[in-house]
């Protein structure tokens, strides 16, 4: 992938990284226990050892690979330099890269995270970003403009995969429906009419209960985190999605990242998910 400007939108864009590498988002979480089972230390230098190591042996095997940001920003500036490294050579080896930040705040400060994330001359410049909307949908107004602008994509969580995240995201909006399905339908508002899918996906965990969100106004994408490490199967995404299967990619990190360190057993872990989503949308 080259630096030039973005001129698809990021619906089509991942539509079409999913049919061509198929539906799974692989998370890159240098977390320390991960280092020590790749006999790392946490230092700088391990982390990009362990990051480019990921990047080298998935970047040009899976559509999405998503660095989670806390785990590059504990380490300060060296951190970000790596990250900055990560997201520039997985984009150029052809995958599309979800930073997971869920950053939300207000006014000139969202202005700022979004330019930050999401403007083409940024150093950290993602395809996507996760957002959280509990400051208000509308709050997120700056990053879902510079997105669509630049061709890139945003998640908003409505319903994650933390046990602690139902209290809130289950709770009834102004609207009389879940605090959770407000989000989803006001992400349906933005897509509406947007072909193949809009830049506005939601955030909706793999292990909740089946049926418990409305996804068929959505038209946009759905990104599932839960599977293997947070107890959720491939099986079960059936039960939970159910007709809104095909816009959703889920996804993994710890149950891939688990058989480094070498490039080999990251990408024989990776095809196997990969298979068996496949054949679970294909059946």
């Amino acid at each position: 992938m080259s630096d030039d400007p973005i001129r698809e939108g990021f619906g089509r864009r991942l539509t079409d990284a999913v049919r061509a590498r198929g539906p799974l988002c692989v998370g890159i979480d240098p977390h320390p226990s991960l280092l020590m089972a790749w006999d790392l230390d946490e230092s700088p230098r391990s982390l990009e050892r362990f990051s480019m190591t990921a990047v080298e042996a998935l970047a040009g095997e899976v559509a999405v690979l998503k660095p989670q940001s806390a785990f590059f920003e504990v380490y300060g500036s060296a951190g970000i330099a790596v990250l900055e490294k990560v997201i520039r050579e997985a984009r150029q080896a052809g995958a599309l890269v979800l930073l997971d930040v869920k950053r939300g705040d207000i006014g000139s400060t969202m202005t700022a995270y979004a330019m930050a994330y999401l403007d083409e001359q940024a150093p950290l410049a993602a395809d996507a970003v996760t957002v959280s909307p509990y400051l208000g949908y509308g709050a997120l107004a700056p990053a879902i403009g510079i997105a669509e602008q630049t061709g890139r994509g945003v998640f908003v969580l409505a319903r994650t995969s933390n046990p602690e995240g139902a209290g809130l995201q289950q709770s009834v909006h102004g609207s009389g429906d879940s605090v959770a399905q407000y989000v989803v339908d006001s992400a349906a508002e933005t897509n509406a009419g947007a072909e193949p899918l809009g830049h506005v996906g939601v955030v909706a965990g793999a292990t909740i209960h089946p049926g418990e969100l409305d996804f068929s106004r959505l038209n946009g994408p759905i990104l599932a985190p839960g599977l293997g490490a947070q107890g959720a199967t491939v099986q079960r995404l059936h039960e939970v999605f159910g007709d809104a299967l095909p816009n959703v990619l889920p996804a993994t990190a710890r149950d891939i990242l688990r058989h480094g360190p070498t490039p080999e057993g990251l990408r024989a872990a990776t095809n196997r998910v990969r298979d068996e989503l496949t054949q679970l949308l294909n059946a």
